[in-house]
């Protein structure tokens, strides 16, 4: 019995000792580990009845920074809406007017736009670039970094 423990105990040592090694690896090479090894929770974006069907678009605001020019586009909620005169598209997932998350929970907390946000997938050349939230109070939030294009919520237009 006592030389099972000892060999437990022994063994849960050579763990740590393996498992601190390799961390300080990774420390020295700097190395860092890919994203698509790295487990994470997709979120789950609940629309309460309180929402659902009540709003119909929101407004964008695509800012193109070399022209010093901002456009603002309507697009339904559940559409994708090809940018004039660019290589550009937006798609409209999602509208929560209260914004508020918990954990890996998207949700609103009500149907008044306390904190307005719309989930976009941005596409340049067919190629999904962004996948986010676009926030009217906080406009540089998780924002998308492009080096000719800025993109803001700015308006929403309730249904009927």
């Amino acid at each position: 019995m006592l030389h099972t423990v000892k060999y437990l105990v022994f063994m849960m040592l050579a763990v740590v000792m393996v498992a601190g090694c390799h961390k300080k690896e990774e420390q020295k090479s700097g190395a860092a580990v890919p994203s698509s090894q790295v487990p994470t929770k997709e979120p789950v974006i609940v629309e309460p009845d309180s929402v659902k069907g009540k709003w119909k678009a929101v407004k964008i605001a695509v800012n193109d920074k070399t022209a010093n020019k901002e456009t603002v586009y309507t697009v339904a909620i559940g559409s994708q809406f090809a940018i004039p005169d660019t290589n550009l598209a937006i798609k409209v997932e999602n509208f929560l007017p209260h914004f508020t998350m918990a954990g890996a929970v998207r949700t609103s907390l009500s149907n008044e736009p306390k904190n307005p946000a719309a989930r976009v997938r941005i596409y340049e050349d067919g190629k999904e670039i962004f996948n986010g939230w676009l926030f009217s109070l906080f406009p540089t939030t998780h924002a998308l970094q492009h080096p000719k294009y800025g993109f803001t919520l700015v308006g929403f237009i309730p249904a009927g």
